[in-house]
């Protein structure tokens, strides 16, 4: 899967718009909308064959508080049944993470070393080794200097279950804390490695993109080499219920976030054995075995939050709950001044036409015949709140809140073919933000074909598309899960529901419409 961006710098007519408008006198008028916060109380439900990408690490900022992300993921063994041979005995066992990184030519340095001596066999080469910083949300520095992490890796004791469970993404799991598996320093950064030979320039090491940690190799000569020959290895089943998984997290409570594809991470055992010779010869003979984190295996990114005391925590914890919403489409809402948004289970926002609105658009298309040519809701970044310079979302999710019913907004469908861009953004590195949704085909079939209205529901986050097709997998398919991003918006104004607006950077319905 992929992810498909819903974004343009398009003008103000979508292309059904443009069509109409020729050789009519255009209006442009904005209305003030019924704008509430949606709280999702910190949670998805998420089926875990869902996540190409998971988050790791812990960042803190003042609006919404703290939120510590680990990688949680079941493991299974490439071959069941395993021969480890004679007196097998691990050396080492290295985790290895392909974090994503940035490759933008400035940001890459490069260290060679043309006097490596290569310590298997003490051979004479060179070593290259290629630096890349981490794509980061959060701090890159705290005070004067780089931000620190510490990754750990503890046993997970709970069962996981399969990959086409849907599990919560604040779920407890329940660790083994007493035994901390492996312990590293990561400085934000991954690196390739390359080591010829000076005689004839052959590869003795080529190492792709990743960080790389030891784990406890005690821990995995009891579990896993010590257990030949027993049944907890001669099958997944019995494997996965036996060894149930792994957490990845961060020490610290403060720093920044990274992403990964949770499939391209992997464990190697490396161990020795004895080997006969046919002469009766024993030798001591490296061999190597690995865990897979790939596919087959459930993994997710969990989330913690630490709210208290935080504007974020005061607006929304009062708010309507998602799953009431859900169940009463209709229900009275608190409009609000200030609307939140956050991925990874934190809240959404809430639009509603307000009836008097909707009344007056359907007296102008029966009595003065005007249609409808474009309408989108505007969305400004509240300065006041989210003053900073963090990354600000790019793309958004948009539902339409109809009971036992979960499909596209209808412009997504209908205009599809005409170029139609679900989220229009501008000076998104800039305070003065906003965002157009354009609901055009939503707003006509409401007014012109008196097709219900129904509240939309608005996350931060980006549709999933099949890799091959392009298709959008649909409305259910997307990165909430680990969508880092979060904004503070401005709301309603109280004083002027339903009323033409003008001058305002309050959340807005904004119409052109033709009269012939």
């Amino acid at each position: 899967m992929g992810i498909i961006v819903l974004n343009s710098c398009e003008g103000e007519l979508d292309n059904l718009g443009s069509q109409l408008v020729e050789g009519a006198d255009g209006f442009d008028k904005a209305y003030s909308l019924i704008a509430y916060n949606v709280n999702n109380e910190d949670v998805q439900k998420v089926v875990t064959s869902q996540y190409d990408s998971v988050r790791i690490g812990a960042f803190t900022e003042p609006v919404f508080g703290g939120q510590k992300v680990s990688y949680i993921t079941q493991l299974r063994l490439n071959t069941y049944n395993p021969d480890f041979g004679k007196n097998p005995v691990i050396d080492s066992v290295v985790l290895t993470l392909k974090p994503r990184y940035e490759t933008a030519t400035d940001s890459i340095k490069t260290t060679t070393n043309e006097d490596y001596v290569y310590p298997d066999g003490q051979v004479a080469a060179k070593k290259v080794v290629t630096t890349y910083p981490v794509r980061k949300y959060g701090k890159y520095k705290i005070g004067n200097n780089v931000t620190p992490l510490t990754i750990k890796v503890h046993e997970v004791l709970d069962f996981l279950g399969s990959p086409s469970d849907s599990i919560d993404t604040n779920k407890t799991f329940t660790l083994n804390t007493e035994k901390v598996l492996g312990s590293k320093s990561f400085n934000g950064t991954v690196n390739s490695v390359v080591i010829t030979k000076d005689s004839d320039a052959s590869e003795i090491l080529k190492r792709d993109v990743s960080f790389r940690m030891k784990l406890d190799s005690a821990f995995f000569q009891n579990k896993i080499i010590a257990k030949q020959g027993n049944q907890v290895l001669k099958d997944a089943a019995s494997f996965i219920r036996y060894f149930r998984g792994l957490s990845i997290s961060v020490e610290e409570n403060d720093g920044y976030l990274f992403s990964m594809a949770p499939n391209d991470a992997g464990i190697t055992i490396y161990y020795k054995n004895d080997v006969t010779a046919t002469d009766g010869t024993v030798t001591r003979t490296k061999q190597e075995t690995a865990l897979s984190l790939g596919s087959s295996n459930v993994h997710l990114s969990q989330v913690v939050y630490d709210r208290a005391g935080t504007n974020y925590f005061n607006a929304v914890n009062p708010a309507v709950k998602y799953s009431e919403l859900k169940k009463n489409p209709g229900m009275n809402v608190n409009p609000a001044e200030k609307i939140y948004m956050q991925g990874m289970g934190g809240s959404s926002i809430g639009i509603r036409i307000p009836q008097g609105t909707i009344d007056l658009l359907k007296q102008k298309f029966q009595n003065e015949k005007v249609a409808i040519v474009s309408a989108k809701i505007r969305l400004y970044n509240d300065i006041e709140s989210w003053d900073n310079k963090y990354k600000k979302p790019s793309n958004l999710l948009v539902q339409e809140m109809i009971k036992d019913t979960v499909r596209f907004l209808p412009d997504m469908t209908a205009l599809s073919s005409a170029g139609y861009s679900l989220v229009r953004t501008a000076n998104l590195s800039t305070k003065n933000a906003y965002y157009d949704i354009g609901v055009t085909a939503t707003l006509k079939d409401i007014v012109e074909k008196n097709k219900n209205a129904h509240d939309l529901v608005i996350n931060v986050g980006s549709y999933l598309s099949d890799a091959s097709t392009g298709t959008l997998l649909g409305q259910d398919y997307n990165d909430r899960p680990y969508n880092p991003f979060r904004i503070v918006l401005k709301g309603t104004d109280i004083n002027k529901i339903g009323q033409e607006i003008t001058n305002s950077e309050f959340v807005q319905l904004r119409i052109l419409y033709t009269k012939k």
